[in-house]
């Protein structure tokens, strides 16, 4: 399918006094989290919150910063996530993906909002009985 890149907008909401930062970001439906590269967690001024043990795609694991939190914007979206650090890019996960009802069109090769909801996004929230 090749890359599908987007342009967000990435904002630290503890620390109004810091710009924004509009970045390119890699829409990754692999992925899980919202990645972002050290120089980028400087620039926003993201505290690290804890260690976590992240699985490469090459079958390595390694030991990296979460930071957080972290405002993304694209488009009519908002979103609030922490961040993986490392890596020399953004990296865009399923998890802010899903917060707010963003996709990747395959036959387009774009990263949008989703086309059934695109004024608002929508979200399934269902309550379960657990059986005993």
């Amino acid at each position: 399918m090749g890359l599908t890149l987007a342009t967000v907008l990435l904002a630290n909401p503890r620390r109004p006094d810091v710009p924004p930062v509009q970045t390119e970001a890699l829409a990754d439906c692999g992925a899980l989290h919202l990645s972002i590269p050290l120089t980028l967690q400087h620039e926003l001024g993201l505290v690290e919150i804890e260690k976590k043990q992240v699985t490469l795609a090459d079958g390595t694991s390694r030991e990296v910063s979460y930071v957080g939190p972290v405002e993304i914007r694209f488009k009519n979206r908002t979103g609030f996530t922490g961040a993986l650090v490392f890596g020399d890019q953004v990296l865009f996960g399923a998890i802010p993906m899903e917060d707010m009802d963003l996709m990747v069109i395959p036959s387009t090769r774009t990263f949008d909002v989703n086309p059934r909801s695109p004024h608002i996004a929508t979200s399934i929230s269902k309550s379960f009985v657990v059986c005993h």
